[in-house]
Order: structure tokens, then C-alpha cells, then sequence
């Protein structure tokens, strides 16, 4: 585990950002956590606001001197700040490529001045776009189906075109339908996990965009944070023929599939087990929305192979996880 250091998370107040700051304190380092706020919350991060090792800074990465300042002293970036969403990148895609893209760029070159030792940043499995190779390896991409997938993509391009100029070291993790503890289930994108067990818990019907029968590689949160701490501490793949950079992109995922049918039908299983009315409830299926892959399952060899990566937990295993969780949190 990455320890004794100084280290900025971006997106700290959010929800992927949020796990990360609670890990690496009790991992003994000094964690710096940029956020606007604007899509995380104060309230992920509450428990840490007395902690001495702990900072907060209320900034937005769309300014370079905020930036600048977030990076000072700092060893190691992990850069989680972004807006996500494929819907949202659809109704307003300036807004999202001005944070994705220039507030990124706006990191990169903060930590290169910085002289940082490695920046960490979160990708996403939407840069496959519509290539329909299965399972997804991370030599071959399509053509992005969204904004936010162009805006990720685009950051993979700047993080290694930063790399071979500066000699800064990046790595992308290409996560894969993350969830976890902290996930809003609010709000108009708010994830489907958290959307099917919050409405679940409240005895209404959660709605399926589509059939239900487009599959994902769903990746439980503590996984993420596994790789993290992974990818900090491993030595950087030396160039090769194929490799002639300091950026390397790694999928991270549980490497398996599940359709959002499926996905339902444990949600609802593992809440009966609390409530058993909920046993008698069924999804209302709506229209299927735009810009989405149809499926996505994860060749995670690369991550195992160069980091020691492996999926801590399955996807079963973190949905009881997180059953438990939210009904904690209905109480």
C-alpha cells in the first residue's frame, strides 16, 4: 500500500474520489482533496475534516492556479474530478468537455510543474465505443457513441502525449460501471445500482431503460481503490516496441458480465432477504437511452500481469456489500 505520502485527490468529495480519501488515510498518508462540489458532497467527506493529515480545497480544475496550488509538494495525483454521465454529456456537452477536457489538461500540467512521481487518472470503459469486441482489451477501441467517452478518450491522448514530451508519468484506469458505498442514488444519473435498491427499499418499481438484456462488468468499488493503490506503487512498464511511452492504460473491472436483467433480479433477491414483500416486485421497462454501449465485459490480464491487480471482490460479493449499506442508511 502506498504509504507516508503527500498526495491530491481531485474529485475527492465524490463518490469513487471519497473511497479513495478514507483508504489512503488510514494508510498513514497526507491526502490533499480538490472539489467544487458541484457533483460531490460535503458530507462524504465530514468524517475527515478533523483529521490533521487531511485538506480540503473548494476549487474548481477548470482554474489553472487552483490547480497549481492543489499540487504543491505533492508526490501523487489521483485525478477523479469530472462530470460524468453519458445522458448529461448529451444535453450539455460544452459543459462536460470544459471540465473533462480543459480541467484535466489544466492537472496535467499542474503536475508537471509540480514534478509530481505519478499521476493517476480515471478513464472509462465508454472509449470503446462501438467496437463489439468482447472481451474488451485495451489495444483495440471504437468509435466513442458520446461526448463523455470522447472527453475520456481525449484525456487518455493528452496523458500520453504528456508522457512522451515531459516525461511525466501517467497511467489511465479504465473503470468499468463502478459501484460502491457513497454512490448518490439521486438525481437524474444517479447510477442503476443505487437507483434499483433505493427504489426497491421503497417498495416502487425501478424503471429499465431498453430490454434489460444489455450487460455490463460491474466493479465494486473496493476493487477500484485496490487498483489505485496497486497502480501507485508499481513500477511504471519500462518502453517496449509496443509500449514506447510512460502512459499505460489498464482496464479495471471484476471480468465478468451481468445484463441489467440479471442485475435486477439479484438486487431484489438480496433485499427480500430483509423485506420479503419486495420479492413481488417488477421493473417497468422504458425506452433505451442514446449514446450507451449494449455490452461491456473486461479483459483485466494487462492490470493483473503488470500490476498484480485482481478482483478482490465479485460483483455478488459487493452487492450484498452494498444491500446492506443503503438499508443502513434508510434506517
Amino acid at each position: 500500500m502506498l504509504t507516508n505520502s503527500r498526495i491530491l485527490i481531485t474529485g475527492g468529495a465524490g463518490f469513487i474520489g471519497s473511497n479513495l480519501v478514507e483508504t489512503f488515510l488510514k494508510c498513514g498518508n497526507q491526502v490533499i482533496c480538490l472539489d467544487d462540489l458541484s457533483t460531490g458532497k460535503k458530507e462524504n467527506i465530514s468524517e475527515f475534516l478533523t483529521n490533521k493529515n487531511f485538506t480540503f480545497i473548494q476549487g474548481d480544475i477548470r482554474n489553472f492556479e487552483t490547480c497549481r496550488k492543489s499540487c504543491e509538494g505533492v508526490e501523487f495525483v489521483f485525478h477523479h474530478a469530472a462530470l460524468g454521465s453519458v445522458p448529461r454529456s448529451i444535453k450539455n456537452p460544452i459543459a462536460t468537455s470544459e471540465v473533462n477536457i480543459m480541467g484535466f489538461l489544466n492537472v496535467l500540467t499542474a503536475a508537471r510543474d509540480a514534478k509530481v512521481k505519478k499521476i493517476i487518472y480515471a478513464s472509462s470503459s465508454s472509449v470503446y465505443g462501438d467496437d463489439a469486441t468482447l472481451p474488451k482489451i485495451e489495444s483495440r477501441i471504437g468509435k466513442p457513441l458520446s461526448p463523455y467517452a470522447i472527453t475520456k478518450r481525449v484525456n487518455e491522448l493528452f496523458a500520453e502525449n504528456f508522457s512522451r514530451l515531459y516525461g511525466l508519468e501517467t497511467i489511465g484506469l479504465r473503470y468499468f460501471n463502478v459501484f460502491g458505498k457513497k454512490q448518490d442514488p439521486n438525481g437524474a444519473y444517479a447510477a442503476v445500482i443505487p437507483k434499483f435498491i433505493a427504489a426497491l427499499i421503497k417498495h416502487e418499481s425501478p424503471i429499465i431503460n431498453g430490454d434489460g438484456t444489455i450487460s455490463r462488468d460491474f466493479t465494486f468499488v473496493d476493487n477500484v481503490v485496490h487498483a489505485n493503490q496497486l497502480t501507485a506503487i508499481s513500477p511504471i512498464p519500462q518502453p517496449t516496441t509496443i509500449n514506447q511511452q510512460l502512459s499505460t492504460i489498464f482496464n479495471i473491472a471484476c471480468g465478468q458480465t451481468t445484463s441489467i436483467n440479471e442485475l435486477f433480479h439479484i438486487i431484489r433477491s438480496e433485499l427480500t432477504k430483509y423485506d420479503s414483500s419486495i420479492s413481488s416486485i417488477q421493473p417497468i421497462y422504458g425506452a433505451s437511452r442514446k449514446g450507451e454501449i449494449l455490452h461491456s465485459n473486461a479483459d483485466i490480464t494487462q492490470a493483473m500481469t503488470l500490476i498484480g491487480y485482481s478482483s478482490k471482490f465479485s460483483v455478488l460479493e459487493g452487492l450484498k456489500e452494498i444491500v446492506k449499506y443503503y438499508l443502513n442508511l434508510a434506517k
